[in-house]
């Protein structure tokens, strides 16, 4: 191995076999019971929690330690009222000519539409953005590596930590996404990912039956 800076490993700790799968079984729980949902309360939640779980996400790995990734959190009334009727226009373009048959086909057992009045409605929504360039320091200059690796797992981090945390989300990615850049302040250079929705379930929230079907672990495993 290359000669690096390091410092020991000090804050793993190892359980006996018996807790690990104990801890596994638990979490599998736990995250079973995130649903995706488009009806969304206006109850507010504290910035605190969508501040702790950006900082989970900051936590995961990435190429060369580059952390490519930002994440802008809206919150103003007014610009998640200009995010919807940005998104609205793109879901539109989509719904009506964009999206061939058999895309709109494998949609349709989840009721999805060009109106997307969760955008307005739940007080959270996070714009995730790739950065090309920057590197650790942030510098604009250093290329970043496996960018879209990287921020695809510090995104996973961030749905585990937000439902753990007791919020309800939607990932919505409309296409193209580029308003994003303006709407956020974020330079061109980034590229935005998705739309994060978190709140709470509105009252009679529903989940599609068609969204409950999970390939098993013999169709998405094997063990050789």
């Amino acid at each position: 191995m290359q000669d690096h800076d390091s410092v020991p490993l000090s804050d793993w700790e190892e359980l006996p076999p018996e807790q690990m799968l104990a801890e596994a079984r638990a979490f599998f729980g736990r995250m079973s019971t995130r649903h995706s949902i488009r009806q969304f309360s206006d109850r507010p939640i504290p910035r605190e929690v969508i501040e702790q779980a950006i900082l989970t996400a900051g936590r995961a790995p990435s190429g060369a330690n580059h952390q490519p990734w930002f994440f802008s959190a809206i919150g103003s009334p007014d610009k998640k009222k200009t995010l919807r009727e940005l998104a609205e226009k793109e879901e539109r373009a989509f719904y009506e000519g964009r999206a061939s048959e058999e895309w709109l086909d494998a949609l349709a057992d989840l009721g999805t539409d060009a109106h997307k009045p969760y955008l307005e409605t739940a007080p959270w929504v996070i714009a995730v953005f790739g950065q090309r360039k920057g590197g650790i320091d942030d510098d604009g200059a250093t290329q970043n590596y496996y960018v879209p690796e990287s921020v695809g797992i510090a995104m996973g981090f961030l749905i585990a930590a937000l439902h753990n945390a007791g919020c309800a989300m939607l990932t919505h990615t409309p296409k193209p996404m580029s308003f994003l850049n303006d709407l956020c302040g974020r330079p061109k250079s980034e590229k935005p990912y998705l739309l994060l929705v978190v709140g709470y379930p509105a009252e009679g929230a529903t989940v599609p039956t068609h969204a409950l079907k999970k390939k098993p672990l013999d169709r998405i495993a094997n063990f050789i």
